[in-house]
């Protein structure tokens, strides 16, 4: 099977809100025509087009087909949506090149969170039979989360302080991040709680955004990126959808992944941790402590739903792309408490 590289990447300023009548063809737009410029490709040279978004978050039925305007009308393509993060839709594109169906894909993916009440709507992930009739919201479920890793002495409100004030200060130098600082550990934990133990700042803020990654397989990629990004490891696996039935303060699901991609001697990770506490687990349970985390900031610094584990690619990408890393690891999950995790791990050719 042929090698597999990302070689073009874009995303949207994260921001709180868009325009009320904007959708993800004003986000798309401008991203697809950054990647051809970065790329040199046109859309005619694009052999598979797949998306990840929610028709829930957006409030209506097939969502995704208007955002397919922004490709346009003609001529015809091949295209597939998943009803997730892109991420998993970049794992569709992907077992595509690796099959040598297509040479080159382009996977994207957005979200308006500013549409609706998201801390309700994450809760039509849940069971729809005992826990979504409760309506129990996303940050009280992770709430619960944090306490139960307290209790065990597994982390404290200020060791989740210490990764806010660090993405922030951190984000300063990402142009699309959306919350950016200096605050000190003791002004964060001045602040009133959100949802105890979690404060405000120990959650991702509610953003609008969309992410583009351009994959190419072989001798193409080459051709289209200097120091192509080669993915080396790719896995996906889940842990139950019944919150009572597993241990909320592990990640079996992420640890089976990273191990299957090989995330060994990784020297950057990009980790989709949309709460403190949840940063902190994935370090511990995946053995990151020698890895520089979160560079970008993370998605404590702006998270567009459904975008968000795609641009963990992406930016991992990058230290690849401009020579920092030789390794990299990106990160991203969906579900309530990471119950769901994708690891893609890439590296540099010498």
């Amino acid at each position: 099977m042929p090698e597999v590289a990302v070689v073009g990447f874009a995303q949207s300023p994260a921001v709180r809100r868009t325009s009320a009548s904007g959708n993800g063809v004003e986000l798309l737009v401008p991203l697809f025509q950054q990647v051809y410029l970065d790329t040199g490709l046109s859309k005619q040279d694009i052999g598979f087009w797949c998306s990840g978004s929610s028709d829930y978050l957006a409030g209506r039925a097939f969502s995704f087909v208007s955002a397919v305007d922004a490709i346009g009308a003609f001529p015809p393509i091949s295209e597939s949506h998943v009803e997730m993060d892109a991420a998993w839709a970049l794992y569709e594109a992907w077992v595509r090149l690796k099959l040598g169906e297509v040479d080159v894909a382009l996977v994207y993916g957005f979200g308006k969170s500013s549409a609706g009440e998201l801390r309700r709507v994450l809760a039509l992930q849940l069971d729809p039979y005992l826990m979504t009739p409760l309506w129990p919201d996303s940050v009280s479920i992770a709430g619960l989360q944090a306490r139960l890793g307290m209790a065990q002495g597994r982390w404290s409100e200020r060791a989740m302080a210490e990764v806010a004030a660090r993405s922030r200060a951190d984000a300063r130098d990402n142009p699309e991040a959306q919350l950016i600082g200096t605050p000190t550990i003791e002004e964060l934990l001045d602040q009133p709680y959100l949802a105890d133990p979690l404060r405000a700042h120990d959650c991702a803020p509610i953003s609008d955004g969309a992410a583009v990654v351009v994959l190419a397989a072989g001798d193409r990629a080459r051709e289209l990126c200097p120091r192509p990004a080669w993915i080396t490891g790719l896995e996906h696996r889940i842990d139950s959808g019944q919150l009572g039935a597993r241990d909320l303060t592990a990640v079996p699901s992420a640890v089976a992944a990273a191990r299957a991609a090989g995330s060994d001697g990784v020297q950057v990770a990009e980790l989709h941790a949309p709460f403190t506490h949840q940063e902190i687990l994935l370090r511990q349970q995946l053995g990151l402590d020698e890895a520089r985390i979160n560079p970008s900031g993370g998605v404590l610094a702006g998270n567009p739903m459904f975008a968000a584990g795609l641009a963990r690619i992406g930016l991992a990408a990058r230290h690849i792309h401009t020579g920092t890393a030789d390794r990299v690891l990106a990160h991203a999950t969906s579900g309530p408490c990471l119950q769901q995790n994708l690891v893609c791990v890439m590296g540099g050719e010498d």
